[in-house]
């Protein structure tokens, strides 16, 4: 195992401003942790045979733009990240490959547009499970990865390369306190109240949604991100009380601010 060169990578992170980043050895894939499972053509070597690890990095998604959802302010932010996350994880790759361990970048979404979601919702890699097994974070009712930095706001980025790179443990405690405020607040009703993965997503409720949001220009939705207590940024922001998003009489400065961005910008 690379451990010199695993420092390497975590202090180009660090320069990077790159605040989570993880490894996991592709074998864990094989090894489900839990079913049912996803098929091994989404296993890290069916996408690229000659990977042994695979580095996953985590970009934040901001709480105040984040709190307007669904406006353009937070669709913005959504478009920077992803942009982010697809240049960081392009230069992580060709920065192995130059040094002798072939690599590839995993493009964030995978995917054409929200109408192709709608006729198959799925990419053909998932960064929430590599996310999962590089020990960033574990599944949450919402379906995604809660991270103790960030809580659910968070999109990651993965690089498959051939680097024998040692892998971090995979979190075992539970971070989600299923307080079911995602499932309950859904604007399409697309959750479950059983945990991950028996609760699945109903991606097209999901899909559907965000297609009308999409025609609007104001998409992705973000509300189970939004409202999950969990993560030490709502602290930095001062917001312990997820029940300010539900009730004007809480904070109606607040409320005023994220109406006024709500008004311009999409349709």
């Amino acid at each position: 195992m690379n451990e010199s060169l695993k420092e390497v990578i975590r202090s180009r992170c660090r320069d990077l401003e790159i605040p989570l980043v993880g490894i996991a050895d592709v074998r864990r894939w094989e090894e489900p942790p839990f079913q049912p499972w996803m098929p091994e053509e989404f296993y890290p070597r069916s996408i690229f045979p000659e990977a042994a690890s695979v580095i996953v990095i985590g970009l934040p998604v901001s709480l105040p733009p984040l709190e307007t959802s669904p406006s353009i302010y937070y669709r913005e932010l959504y478009t920077t990240v992803n942009a982010l996350l697809d240049q960081h994880t392009y230069r992580m790759a060709e920065f192995l490959t130059s040094r002798g361990c072939p690599s590839a970048f995993i493009p964030r979404d995978g995917y054409g547009n929200i109408e192709v979601l709608l006729k198959n919702p799925v990419a053909f890699f998932s960064h929430r499970h590599a996310a999962y097994l590089a020990g960033l974070g574990n599944f949450g009712i919402n379906n995604m990865i809660l991270t103790p930095e960030y809580g659910p706001r968070v999109r990651f980025g993965s690089v498959l390369t051939t680097a024998q790179l040692p892998p971090d443990p995979v979190r075992e405690d539970q971070l989600c306190i299923r307080c079911m405020r995602c499932v309950e607040g859904c604007p399409s009703s697309a959750l479950a109240k059983d945990d991950y993965p028996e609760g699945r997503t109903d991606k097209h409720a999901c899909a559907t949604w965000s297609a009308e949001l999409h025609r609007r220009y104001i998409s992705p939705c973000g509300f189970c991100i939004k409202v999950c207590p969990v993560g030490e940024d709502r602290k930095w922001y001062g917001r312990e009380d997820v029940s300010i998003y539900a009730d004007r009489k809480k904070d109606p400065g607040l409320h005023r601010a994220w109406d006024h961005v709500r008004r311009y910008g999409g349709k």
